[in-house]
């Protein structure tokens, strides 16, 4: 079987060529596969292979990109290797978000965990009596493989243009606790953090996203699959993957 990674962090990164040419060295001779991007604020990463190598890459990450720390990690299996060739690629952002002041390595906004989030499902209401919203982050692609049942979910094709979006329904929200989610967890730091300074209250984030949801509670409350970013196009409550096929 083959072991998936998907992980990030918001933290402080330097020099950011040197990193890249040695995590790209140190994934080639892992035999990996995947995607991997770095920035300033951070590194965002999917890869796939045989589990021990990829294994001591993540624990060895540090020291491979120095200032890597409070990695969020989710695995899953596969049948094969979803991902056609290796990328390590440098960018301005790890999630495009182009909101300035918006940096969740210097502090996040308050978070929800799995366990949490499905009792607060089950009332229907967190646990100070507040009605509960869950607002979908991602985009419409995504949505259409599945989502919390009842969220909010948005018409929009890129992270971007989350902002206005939201904004639409501001007013939906008023009174109501709000717990936003998104694949990993990622959009989830950034949108919620906005949301935070934009003057919403009771905003959390659900901590470890959707991936995190089902690897700890289950597919509860939930309709669907959630879609991933390779060749298994999306995964059950199970992490079981709708297509488990070698890439061309």
């Amino acid at each position: 079987m083959i072991l998936n990674v998907a992980a990030y962090a918001f933290c402080p990164l330097s020099d950011l060529p040197a990193a890249r040419e040695r995590l790209q060295s140190a994934c080639e001779a892992a035999r990996l596969k995947g995607t991997v991007l770095l920035a300033e604020e951070g590194i965002n990463l999917f890869l796939a292979g045989d589990e021990s190598p990829l294994r001591a890459l993540i624990e060895g990450l540090p020291s491979l990109v120095p200032g890597v720390e409070g990695l969020n990690i989710k695995f899953s299996w596969s049948r094969a290797v979803p991902f056609a060739r290796l990328k390590v690629k440098i960018k301005r952002e790890i999630i495009a978000f182009r909101q300035p002041g918006i940096e969740p390595r210097a502090g996040r906004a308050p978070s929800a965990d799995p366990a949490t989030v499905q009792r607060w499902l089950r009332a229907g209401r967190d646990d100070a009596g507040r009605r509960l919203v869950l607002i979908d982050t991602r985009n419409r692609e995504e949505v259409g493989h599945g989502s919390f049942r009842g969220a909010i979910t948005l018409a929009i094709d890129d992270f971007v243009d989350y902002p206005a979006a939201v904004e639409a329904h501001r007013a939906d929200c008023e009174g109501a606790t709000v717990v936003t989610f998104c694949t990993g967890g990622i959009r989830c730091e950034k949108a919620s953090l906005w949301m935070q300074q934009a003057g919403w209250e009771q905003v959390y984030q659900l901590e470890g996203g959707i991936l995190g949801y089902f690897e700890a509670v289950g597919g509860e409350g939930w309709d669907g699959r959630c879609f991933v970013f390779d060749q298994r196009v999306s995964l059950d409550p199970a992490l079981s993957p709708g297509f488990d096929a070698a890439p061309d």
